[in-house]
């Protein structure tokens, strides 16, 4: 079987989950079919690399993007099925179908109408990546939703979806890569004490993460722990200002706040989570939120909002503690993600307990190589189908 996976994010341009999911599945894949990949970028030993058309690299990033799309068609002759990940591959997975008559599987990371805020960013373009989305699940051979709460979502966004087409198969964590570690270089090396609470978030800067909602809510986390945010990648210079701003109240305002503005290497992440006495994953949209695995992984207690797919991966009371989140009350979330986090700051041991249970939980539920499984029998129910 040959598959020819579509995506913009591939190793080492990874910035989001998407990103993480690809890196991890394809060597999986590999075991089982035979994958080539399609990605945005630098070009890289195990991948085709496209970049957008020439007169295009300055445009609006839809028409780059789909500029790269059909680039990426037109090297796909001779795939036996396209597999897309994310809106900015959508389009080269359906035109793929259309072209070369093969079947095309979606990988839903997450939904352009569940982002209305991607307008910030996109301004038109945000139009047009809603309807590259719609037009490409609406005619795929079949969708894989990595949460039964994103399963959910693609049906109520999308009604003319056949729910017979839309699979759950959830997203994994390399339990090999992403372990607990005693190290603490480069805790010391960004100025952070190994030796006191650590209040960990990692994630972009985006409305998606929620990083502005544990911002606010950090000035009511005790003062004994530290705040340690690493989060890079802001999706506009306005989000990026406004975050600057509240992170520099939140300095002014109590000791031991530390940002750490790029997107860190894995092995200084686990360092961050491996020493974390709470993760915090303040999402407003999150269809799975690999990061909470991740976190989990590295035997660290989470504290997460109920959102998407979450709580299919954070079992409240035994591998964290979910707060609910609702838009209409947004300060009650914040209230509800301080007092959580310093109720976990104040008993180390349930911390602990939890940190366990989630690293044990990662192992036996999560394996990427349960992913691939799964994702090559939906291709091959895909290839049926057409036959």
């Amino acid at each position: 079987m040959r598959i020819g996976l579509l995506t913009r994010e591939y190793p080492p341009e990874v910035y989001g989950g998407a990103g993480v999911h690809v890196g991890f599945l394809v060597p999986r894949l590999r075991e089982l079919v035979d994958v080539e990949v399609h990605a945005f970028g630098g070009s890289r030993p195990d991948a085709t690399a496209h970049v957008p058309a020439p007169g295009l690299e300055g445009a609006n990033a839809a028409l780059a993007t789909l500029s790269v799309d059909l680039g990426m068609v037109a090297a796909l002759e001779g795939v036996q099925l396209a597999h897309s990940h994310t809106w900015y591959a959508n389009m080269a997975g359906h035109l793929a179908k259309l072209l070369h008559g093969v079947p095309h599987v979606v990988t839903a990371h997450s939904l352009e109408p569940r982002r209305p805020w991607k307008a910030e960013q996109l301004g038109g373009g945000y139009r047009v990546s809603s309807w590259v989305e719609r037009t490409a699940y609406e005619a795929a051979d079949a969708i894989i939703a990595v949460s039964e709460g994103m399963r959910a979502d693609v049906l109520d966004c999308y009604p003319a979806l056949d729910p017979a087409r839309v699979h759950v198969v959830r997203n994994g964590i390399d339990t090999a890569a992403y372990h607990p570690v005693t190290g603490t270089d480069a805790l010391v090396r960004h100025g952070i004490d190994p030796d006191k609470p650590i209040v960990a978030f990692v994630g972009r800067i985006t409305r998606q993460k929620g990083v502005g909602h544990l911002v606010a809510a950090a000035h009511h986390i005790s003062p004994d722990a530290q705040v340690v945010l690493c989060a890079g990648a802001p999706d506009t210079p306005e989000i990026a200002e406004e975050t600057k701003a509240a992170v520099d109240r939140l300095a002014r305002s109590r000791p031991g706040v530390f940002w750490l503005q790029q997107m860190l290497p894995n092995e200084e992440v686990r360092e961050v989570l491996s020493h974390a006495a709470v993760f915090v994953c303040p999402s407003v949209y999150e269809p799975l939120g690999i990061v909470n695995l991740e976190a989990m992984a590295c035997g660290t207690a989470v504290v997460a909002s109920d959102v998407g797919g979450i709580p299919e991966v954070v079992e409240h009371g035994r591998t964290g503690l979910l707060v609910h989140y609702d838009e209409r009350d947004v300060e009650g979330f914040r209230r509800g993600l301080a007092e959580s986090v310093n109720a976990l700051l104040a008993d180390p041991e349930r911390a602990r307990a939890f940190g366990e249970a989630g690293r044990e939980r990662a192992v036996r539920e999560f394996s990427w190589a349960s992913v691939a499984e799964q994702t090559v029998a939906v291709y091959e129910a895909a290839l049926n189908n057409v036959q």
